[in-house]
Formats: C-alpha cells, structure tokens, sequence
C-alpha cells in the first residue's frame, strides 16, 4: 500500500527581509486509497504545501521529511517525484505553446511507465478518458493549454490524472475558477480515479462545495502554516457553518 508521509515539515520562501517561514511543521500521512482535504483561508500555506511536495524551486525546505514508500521524496529532483508516483494538479496551470495534448500526454505516460504505451491501446484509452470528462476529441490537437478556458485547463489536468495513474495526487484548488457543471464533471473525474483505489488523494480548497462530489475520509485545517485540527467529513460541515476564525491566531502564511 502507497504511504506518502509527511514529518515535522518547515518550508521557506526569499521575501525583501531574507527568508520567511510559510510552513511551521506539517505532520501528515496519506495512504493509498484515502482522500484527505486541506481547509483553511487564503495564505494559510495550503499551496505552499503542495508545491513543496511537488519539488517546486521557490520553497526551501529548512527541516522535516517526506517519505514515499519510506523513500525520501526531498532527495528526488521533480521528475523523479513524478516517476516515483506524486502528481500535482496546479491551481493555475502553465500554457505550453508548440506542445499538442495528445504528444504530452503520450510523452507524459512514456516516462512514468518506462516504455511508450501500445499506440492501438494508448488511444483508445485517451478517446475514454477523453469521453469521460466531456472533451471534444480535437482537443488533443490543440497544445496544452494555450488558449484554454479555466474548465478546459481544468479538465486537462485530471485527464493526466486519470492516464498516469500515480500513487499520490495533489489536487491544489482544482475547483477553483470552474462553473457548476464543469465542478461536476472534474469531480466525476477524480471520484473515477479514487474508486480504484489504487491513488492517495490530497484535496486543497478553501470551499466546502467540491466536497459535495468529493467524499473525503479525513478533513484538515491549515491555518499559520501547520494542521490546527483533523476530523472526518462532519469538520468540513462545521467549517461551512461556523468559517475559519477560530482556528485562525496570529499572522497568516502564504
């Protein structure tokens, strides 16, 4: 069973007056098969987390661990995180002119499964996957991203979700930006990936609505930087009630 522990983790960024700490200690651990949602209000450091699990260049990380499998994920370098089963769904996904769909994604699933996939099969199972989150097949001609609207950008992530198959996704915000029936759709998305049972599912939002179509285990609350408390899906419904403020002492990350 994929375990992605996360330990006492404190993560930096450059600001005007040297480093600044965004992350005070983060203590997690997600296994193979669950959904865990991140909650907390804007510059708690929900992101922050993400991108530091993915490898991103801007944070440093000053103490702590990550442990994939008991490997340690600090050590890898962002596509070897990739190879070795994390996959991050941004917020805000980058355009990348001159790159068509359907080359990254075959490229994509190349270098996580270590050989080109079977083209007669390999297709097929894009055209489903495709199908299943309501993509007009010419969307694989188009380059990745350049010109999308947020739900087609959207949608184009849990596409790459659902092909590569990882052992842990971080969803950062995936409902951010998206209308009522492209909320439904990406959520159809990740519940068809989650009901394998063979991903870890680290959910960030600010909001309880993608919750109603993603059924987490365990819900968290991010606030100055760390986990300030855990619960099943009935946190979620108090956050919805009561808002974040009485988990909210001191300054904000980001």
């Amino acid at each position: 069973m994929a375990t992605l522990e996360i330990r006492d983790l404190h993560v930096s960024v450059e600001a005007e007056n040297g480093p600044r700490e965004i992350l005070k200690g983060v203590d997690l651990v997600v296994k193979q098969g669950e959904t865990h949602a991140i909650m907390g209000p804007n510059g708690s450091g929900k992101s922050t987390l993400a991108y530091s699990l993915a490898g991103h260049p801007k944070y440093t990380i000053t103490s702590g661990a990550v442990l994939l499998d008991g490997e340690d994920v600090l050590a890898m370098t962002v596509d070897e995180r990739a190879r070795a089963g994390v996959f991050l769904a941004m917020q805000y996904p980058v355009e990348v002119p001159g790159v068509s769909v359907s080359n990254f994604l075959r490229t994509s699933a190349t270098a996580i499964r270590g050989e080109a996939p079977k083209l007669r099969t390999w297709v097929k199972e894009v055209k489903e996957a495709m199908a299943g989150l309501q993509m007009d097949p010419a969307f694989a001609e188009r380059n990745v991203n350049e010109g999308f609207s947020g739900g087609e950008k959207k949608r184009h992530e849990i596409l790459q979700m659902e092909l590569l198959k990882p052992k842990i996704a971080i969803l950062d915000e995936t409902d951010s930006g998206l209308d009522v029936d492209a909320l439904r759709v990406v959520s159809e998305g990740v519940n068809r990936v989650r009901e394998t049972g063979e991903v870890g599912t680290l959910l960030i939002t600010h909001y309880t609505r993608i919750l109603r179509y993603i059924k987490p285990d365990f819900v968290h609350v991010f606030a100055g930087g760390k986990i300030v408390a855990s619960g099943g899906p009935e946190l979620a419904d108090q956050l919805e009630e009561n808002g974040y403020e009485q988990y909210v002492k001191g300054g904000a990350a980001e």
